[in-house]
């Protein structure tokens, strides 16, 4: 029986760029680029003809149906299917709103192939990719919150054990290399990981990790 590759979409309306991403995809050679699309309503439409793709990189800026409303779009109908946003748009205020409206990963269109083929790797075999322009964004952002919503810790009591689990989710590591650092079993874990979803009410890995950074757990040097 033979192994697909992971499936890729490309969304974006610039045609040029969108097959000169394509062709650098494709060469990587572990990676079936399934079909390309120029905005959301032609995705969608593509989506229902097509082998579904295990990643869609998403531009934000097109003209029927943008990056922001196609991701929500994905995460309400096709949950599986992994957003990587890839945009010239490196605002703070893209940048969370896409991470809120699903995305996976967030990439500018400036990556060099490398860096390209590390976040497509990424996203396929951890489920999520973050760069240090998301993390930096993230962080510039969290640090003009209001003192109400930077005080939402003092709210929430975590035990030491959360609280360690919530340093580690901030990191590359699997929910299975967090539960073999932290000496427990991955069912141990994943109930850590479902009581502070419902505690913090948070519904993604992304969501602890902008917890733990708003409220002090981790911070970055």
């Amino acid at each position: 029986m033979t192994t697909l590759n992971p499936g890729v979409v490309l969304v974006d309306d610039h045609v040029l760029l969108r097959n000169g991403l394509a062709s650098l995809i494709r060469s990587f050679g572990r990676f079936d680029v399934l079909f390309e699309a120029s905005d959301g309503k032609d995705l969608i439409r593509q989506l229902n003809t097509s082998r579904r793709p295990d990643v869609i990189l998403l531009d934000i800026v097109m003209p029927e149906m943008d990056g922001y409303e196609t991701a929500c779009y994905l995460r309400q109908n096709f949950p599986e299917i992994r957003v990587l946003a890839l945009t010239m748009s490196d605002t703070d205020s893209a940048i969370v709103r896409m991470l809120k409206n699903g995305a996976k990963g967030y990439i500018l269109k400036d990556i060099d192939s490398t860096g390209l083929e590390q976040a497509l790797d990424s996203v396929v075999g951890k489920g999520y990719y973050y760069s240090e322009t998301v993390t930096e964004k993230l962080i510039d952002t969290i640090s003009q919150l209001d003192e109400p919503e930077r005080r939402l810790r003092e709210m929430v009591l975590l035990n030491e054990r959360e609280l360690e689990f919530m340093k580690l989710v901030c990191t590359e590591w699997t929910y299975k290399e967090i539960a073999d650092r932290m000496y427990l079993s991955p069912r141990t874990i994943d109930g850590y990981r479902d009581a502070l979803f419902e505690k913090l009410n948070v519904r993604t890995r992304v969501g602890l990790a902008m917890f733990a950074v708003k409220n002090g757990i981790v911070t970055f040097d």
